[in-house]
Formats: structure tokens, C-alpha cells, sequence
């Protein structure tokens, strides 16, 4: 008997469900034995058992350690990609690699701060650092300098001391107490970077979701990275964003562009997108056709996340040991709904019914970034009317903007979930302003 869906549960219902386990316990057993040896990872951040397609980035990574342990300096990565793609992935390999070669690691998942909050996160996990550069009975002359600037730094966010308690100094007079982040947080990497490096240390900052700091932040980061090349210092940052920090980090710093390499992730080729699929299923003894493999690259566009669902969602229907094309096309329905009812739909719900209406336009138009002007036109309302929500959909991370005067979902498929779940367009009526307005 064919394995269940496993979230049979949810669809049938508990009581339903349970009566089901009385009359078919084999069924049920073949579920769980299914769900056990299910090689796939359709979770977020989770690393997939076959990783392909980023070695090269892989390869940089160690290129730039290797340089900045020799002394010499290369230029830091913020890796750029749609959701999905492997950016978190990529920084979770980052953080192993580090290590083993005995760097401090500092891991910050930005959230949308003032400059006070990321303030306090940036003197969270320094004071860690601090104590894994060297134990604090230790420490000499530098590393306490440098908790001394970290005291500074911290101090207009945490007057009592709570997070530089413990480290036994007074903050240091004339560091990193300008009142401007960009230059305390340069104070603060300099006195980091001149205690790590008398430890013979690399220190290196991995930063997820960096397009949500504001400018004032990126800035200060680029800044401060800066710094650290003209002084020689061995603190390095990789971050993973949406594709358009590229430009912001333009934006911020005229120079970012030389500081950073940024390499895109995207979708898998199709011959990665096979092996990603048939390594680990080969692991436990399946095998896919050819045709069945085809079919799942025509299905999920080689997007890395959707492998890891379609994969998931076959495993399930499937009777092995030789996954088929057929097998395949059985999954998709389950698959896609799957896919609409959590990743899309938590999208789609966070959205105001004029965002859900810009939204449908878009989709509308086709997968492809789309032109602000034409968009409104299929809305009957000016670009100027809906700038403020266009701007609000790229703040929520739900577009973003490839090139001036373009938006484009930051998730594949998108446009195709919004044509099932909404079927007709319906732009609302535009509020009358108050006379007060």
C-alpha cells in the first residue's frame, strides 16, 4: 500500500485519522518508516544531504581566511540570492570552515533595529568574542584596551553595565563614545582587530538578512570593514541578503564595491538539480529514471528549496526502490499544496488588501520584474498613487527591486501561487482623504 502524505492528520482530521490507524496499522507503520528515512530537508536553514552547485563560493571563502591568516587582504563576500536559494545554508558552512581553522566566529541574524538595538547586539556578541580571543585571566594589555572600547561602545545602551559585566574595566575615555555609530563601531573593530591579531586570530563576522539594516548601520559596517583593510587586521565579514544589497551597499559606501565581492545564488543547473535530488536517495538504496528526474526539474525550475519539497513529497508516495516519472507527477498536487498553504501563504498573509491587489497585478503581468508604470496601469491608479505600498511590499522583503524603477517577487513561482489563490483582481476603492489631509 502507498505510504500517506504526512500530514494526513491535518488533512482528515485526528478522529478520522485514528480510525484509520485501527483499520490499516501496516499503512500507517509504512508512514513512519517512510517519514524516518525521508533524505530530504525542507526546512529553513537546514543543509541539504547533497549540497551542489556553490563551490565556488565555498572556495572563496577559504581563498579569503587564507589570505587574511597570511597576512595579506582580500576582499570580504556578501553573498546575494532569492529566499530559498541556500544564503543561510552557505553561512552555516562559513561558520564550520571558520572554525576549524580556529577563527572566532561572530553570527548576528539582523532584524529590523534602530541603531540603539544594533548597537546592543553588536556588543552582545563582541564580549563573546573577547572571551573566546582569550580567557580573561589572560588577557594583556590589548584585550583589556579593547574591552575598555567595548565598555565605551556599549555604554549609551547599557548604562548599568549588564552586558560588559564581568569584564573589569572602566570604559575607555575617547573611544567609541563620538555618539556616531560609524565611528564608534570603527573604534570598537580597531581595538578587536589589534587583540586578535597579537593572538594570531582571525575574527570574522557572518551576518544574515543584511538587506534590513537601515543605512546608518550598513554604513557603519562598510566603514569600519574598511578600516580593517588599511590597517591590516584580521576581521572580515561575510552577510547573506536579497539581491539588491548590492545596491544598497553602493548606496552606503561608493567604495563598497571594491570591498566586497558579491556572488549570486540562484537556481541549480539541471544537472545539479538531478544530483541534488538522486544523491541522497542513492544513500538509501533508491533510484530515479531519467524521466523522473526531468519531470522533477521541469516541476521545480532547479530552485533549490522546491527540490528539497518535491523530493520530500515523492519519498512519500512512492513505492521503490526506483522512483518514476510517474511517481513524480504523483506528488506534485501534494507537493504544491504544500508549498501554498505554508511557504507562499505566510507571504500572501502579511500583506493588506491593496498589497494583495499590487501583488495579483504583478502576477498578472508574468514572473518577470515588472515596471512600476505598468503595474498601476493594470490597477487603473498612477505610479505615484501606489509608490508608498511598492515601498512597503520591498520593506517587507516581499520584492525587491532588480533594477531602477522594477520590482520582482524575491521568491520563484510566486505569481503562479497568487493566480491560484486569487483568480480575479480586485483593486479596492481608493479611501477619500480626510479634510484635515
Amino acid at each position: 500500500m502507498p505510504g500517506l502524505h504526512p500530514p494526513i492528520a491535518r488533512l482528515i482530521g485526528f478522529r478520522r485519522f485514528y480510525l484509520f490507524w485501527i483499520k490499516f496499522p501496516k499503512a500507517c507503520k509504512i508512514t513512519r518508516v517512510k517519514a524516518l528515512t525521508n533524505p530530504y530537508t525542507p526546512n529553513a536553514g537546514a543543509q541539504p544531504q547533497a549540497l551542489v552547485g556553490r563551490d565556488d563560493q565555498l572556495e572563496s571563502f577559504d581563498l579569503l581566511l587564507a589570505r587574511i591568516e597570511r597576512g595579506r587582504t582580500e576582499q570580504s563576500m556578501i553573498v546575494t540570492g532569492l529566499r530559498g536559494v541556500g544564503k543561510t545554508v552557505l553561512l552555516a558552512l562559513f561558520r564550520r570552515k571558520a572554525l576549524a581553522r580556529d577563527w572566532v566566529v561572530v553570527e548576528i541574524e539582523v532584524s529590523k533595529h534602530d541603531d540603539s538595538e544594533f548597537r546592543r547586539d553588536v556588543a552582545v556578541q563582541m564580549r563573546s568574542a573577547l572571551l573566546e580571543l582569550s580567557p580573561k585571566a589572560r588577557w594583556t594589555d590589548r584585550v583589556k584596551h579593547a574591552a575598555a572600547v567595548l565598555k565605551s561602545f556599549s555604554v549609551s545602551v547599557d548604562p548599568a553595565g549588564t552586558w560588559s559585566a564581568g569584564l573589569g574595566v572602566e570604559a575607555a575615555e575617547g573611544f567609541a563614545d563620538h555618539a556616531d555609530l560609524s565611528l564608534d563601531l570603527t573604534d570598537l573593530f580597531l581595538a578587536v582587530g589589534e587583540a586578535a591579531k597579537e593572538h594570531e586570530k582571525g575574527l570574522v563576522l557572518l551576518l544574515d538578512e543584511v538587506q534590513f539594516l537601515k543605512p546608518s548601520q550598513l554604513e557603519a559596517l562598510i566603514q569600519a570593514l574598511h578600516k580593517m583593510v588599511q590597517r591590516n587586521l584580521p576581521i572580515t565579514m561575510v552577510a547573506a541578503g536579497l539581491p539588491h544589497i548590492a545596491e544598497l551597499a553602493g548606496d552606503a559606501k561608493s567604495y563598497a564595491e571594491r570591498l566586497f565581492k558579491f556572488p549570486a545564488l540562484g537556481n541549480l543547473s539541471a544537472e545539479d538539480a538531478r544530483e541534488a535530488l538522486s544523491r541522497p536517495a542513492a544513500d538509501e538504496g533508491v533510484t530515479y529514471t531519467q524521466e523522473a528526474l526531468d519531470a522533477a526539474v521541469a516541476i521545480t525550475g532547479g530552485y533549490p528549496y522546491f527540490i528539497q519539497e518535491l523530493g520530500y513529497a515523492v519519498w512519500t508516495v512512492a513505492e521503490g526502490p526506483v522512483i518514476t516519472r510517474d511517481d513524480m507527477l504523483a506528488a506534485e498536487p501534494g507537493y504544491e499544496a504544500k508549498l501554498d498553504a505554508s511557504f507562499f501563504r505566510v507571504r500572501l498573509d502579511r500583506a493588506t488588501e491593496l498589497q494583495r491587489a499590487y501583488l495579483r497585478a504583478m502576477a498578472e503581468l508574468g514572473s518577470a520584474p515588472q515596471k512600476a508604470s505598468d503595474v498601476a496601469a493594470i490597477m487603473g491608479r498612477t505610479s505615484t498613487n501606489l509608490g508608498p505600498t511598492r515601498a512597503e511590499l520591498i520593506n517587507m522583503g516581499l520584492l525587491y527591486t532588480p533594477e531602477h524603477g522594477y520590482a520582482a517577487f524575491t521568491v520563484p513561482h510566486f505569481d503562479r501561487f497568487l493566480r491560484r489563490a486569487i483568480p480575479q483582481l480586485e483593486v479596492p476603492p481608493l479611501k477619500a482623504r480626510s479634510k484635515g489631509a
